[in-house]
């Protein structure tokens, strides 16, 4: 194609990877071109279009562009824009703490269970609090699972049982003591206002109220949270988004033989 702004005759893009200087790529190697979306509480017209690109430029973006904005309702206006971004970061600086596991499919962590362990796994999982949403909880428990990954209700060597949403962290606890659960799953989807983290901390001290934290393997996982955010918090683990019952069944198990043979060494 040739002609106007895609003609690339006679161009020389930038073909290098500096992993010290990462910035967005949009058409070219450290182009930094950048989309991104925000609504602002203004009413719909130039001179909402014009605050926009304005914005752009204080958050660092060359070039801002609103390709396209609408009215949301009275006093309120979304845009898609463009830019560029100057900013590089170094990746090769970045540590991430991870959940330290071996993901196995569900066959592989049955009979993992069934050599290591050699007894059925009891889970419980919720969402917990206020929370009504049960897509994550079920995307883990659930025995169709999700994306194929199948659910724990599915696995041969875990007794998987899913109490639903709103449930109370005493109700949960007292699940757990009822079905001498091996693990608990705590699913947080609502975090406004920090609701999850002040829900999250509050089981947290309730099982250490009745002497049950050290006895079960405590998992947090939604949207939001992070592995790191979860051990502050108290927990021994948390999946963030792109987490599947592969990942958490596979921690759970051999986190219990870790556990183990802690006790045997002891």
């Amino acid at each position: 194609m040739s002609g106007g702004l895609y003609s690339m005759e006679g161009k020389d893009f930038d073909k290098t990877l500096d992993l010290q200087k990462i910035k967005p790529y949009g058409d070219t190697m450290n182009d930094g071109k950048t989309q991104l979306s925000f609504t602002l509480p203004v009413p719909c017209g130039e001179e909402a279009a014009e605050a926009a690109k304005q914005l752009l430029r204080k958050m660092g973006f060359d070039n801002p562009q609103v390709v396209f904005y609408r009215k949301l309702t009275d006093g309120f206006t979304f845009f898609n824009c463009y830019g560029v971004c100057k900013h590089t970061i170094d990746y090769t600086d970045i540590k991430v703490p991870k959940v330290e596991s071996n993901t196995m499919d569900m066959h592989e962590c049955d009979k993992f269970i069934r050599e290591k362990i050699g007894r059925k796994l009891v889970i419980i999982g919720a969402s917990t609090g206020t929370d009504a949403h049960t897509v994550g909880i079920d995307a883990i428990m659930n025995m169709k699972g999700y994306a194929g990954h199948y659910g724990l209700e599915r696995y041969e060597m875990i007794e998987a049982y899913n109490l639903g949403s709103q449930v109370d962290n005493e109700d949960f606890a007292a699940k757990a003591i009822e079905l001498k659960a091996d693990a608990l799953l705590v699913s947080q989807t609502v975090t406004q206002k920090d609701v999850h983290i002040q829900n999250l901390v509050n089981l947290v001290e309730l099982l250490e109220a009745e002497g049950l934290r050290h006895k079960v393997i405590l998992v947090c996982g939604g949207p939001r949270l992070s592995h790191e955010l979860a051990k502050e918090l108290g927990y021994d683990a948390g999946f963030g988004a792109n987490s599947y019952a592969d990942d958490v069944a596979s921690y759970i198990a051999e986190e219990i033989v870790r556990r183990q043979n802690t006790q045997d060494k002891n």
